[in-house]
């Protein structure tokens, strides 16, 4: 990859965050409902409401906020929260954790099944283990999160007891070291495996596509005329180009992943962003909307050029003008 495309991409990355500024700032304050009124309630005067609006500048014309609102994002200034009176930067900063925790070891978790799998499916084809891993990834792939997710809950939490059913750390827990950390993943594992199900299923599906795909070339049967071993010729000369195709899944997919975590986050009341988002929709909370939509958008746009540079590594013949 040249350095020329490099720096492009990255100059790339200013235009398309003024653009998502510009679209989720239009559509919040176009949105039905006074954020004053979800804030203050519909019991006070018009008095009362104008000192509102005059406070959290909406009294102003909606090109002059957003001007404003411009010029504090490049400053890394979100705005004060409507509902807790405290920088949303801040607000946000503190659920951030939790939320890349379940996110990331989702996405671990989906990569290495989902490659497992197809490997496993890829190299006994027409197998028992092809037919049983190829079966279990179709049903991953379309069953919707939200129904897995209360599956899991009725069968491993409450009948087999195995996970705990709600939030990040027991209640009846004190103190830090290894019994907190256990602790925290005895509560992680079950919803990360709900959210990581769906991608699973599409990952190890790519998988033993593009490793059949591989395996059947003149340069694997080259390799193997040679007495090259079978787990190098797998690793070595297939896996690698097979593997183009899934990381096109897993950078295209992180939106996903957000989207997803929203579901699985209220459905384990697990303390991430998800939760703080509903509930500002809800409040219309609006500088910790646009907070959370810039920085889920920004993830996604890195992830993207990410991407890329994946490729670039898997495959060197790639070039990018």
């Amino acid at each position: 990859m040249t350095r020329r495309y490099l720096v492009r991409r990255l100059l790339q990355v200013f235009p398309i965050c003024a653009a998502i500024l510009l679209v989720g700032f239009l559509l919040i304050h176009l949105a039905p409902g006074d954020p004053v009124l979800a804030v203050a309630g519909d019991s006070g005067d018009e008095q009362y409401y104008a000192e509102m609006r005059e406070r959290f500048g909406l009294d102003r014309p909606l090109p002059v906020q957003l001007g404003i609102y411009a010029g504090k994002v490049v400053k890394g200034d979100f705005g004060v929260s409507y509902t807790r009176g405290r920088p949303a930067r801040e607000v946000i900063a503190e659920r951030v954790p939790a939320s890349l925790l379940l996110a990331t070891t989702a996405l671990v978790v989906a990569v290495v099944v989902g490659i497992g799998f197809g490997v496993v499916a890829a190299t006994r084809q027409r197998g028992i283990l092809d037919v049983a891993t190829s079966t279990v990834a179709l049903g991953l792939y379309a069953a919707p999160v939200f129904w897995v997710g209360q599956l899991a809950v009725l069968f491993f939490a409450l009948r087999l007891d195995w996970f705990p059913v709600q939030g990040m750390t027991s209640a009846d827990r004190s103190g830090g070291g290894w019994h907190h950390i256990l602790d925290v993943v005895h509560h992680l594992a079950l919803p990360a495996l709900v959210l990581a199900s769906q991608e699973i299923g599409a990952i190890s599906r790519l998988a033993r596509s593009g490793l059949l795909d591989e395996l059947g070339r003149d340069h694997i049967r080259t390799a193997r005329a040679k007495g090259v071993r079978e787990r190098s010729v797998l690793l070595k000369h297939a896996m690698r180009r097979a593997l183009l195709p899934v990381v096109t899944v897993i950078g295209g997919r992180v939106g996903y992943f957000v989207s997803g975590a929203v579901v699985v986050e209220i459905l384990f009341a697990w303390p991430g962003v998800a939760q703080l988002l509903v509930s500002s929709v809800q409040s219309r909370d609006i500088p910790i909307v646009l907070g959370i939509f810039f920085l889920v958008s920004l993830i996604v746009v890195i992830a993207n050029l990410l991407t890329d540079l994946a490729y670039v590594w898997l495959d060197p013949r790639i070039r990018y003008r």
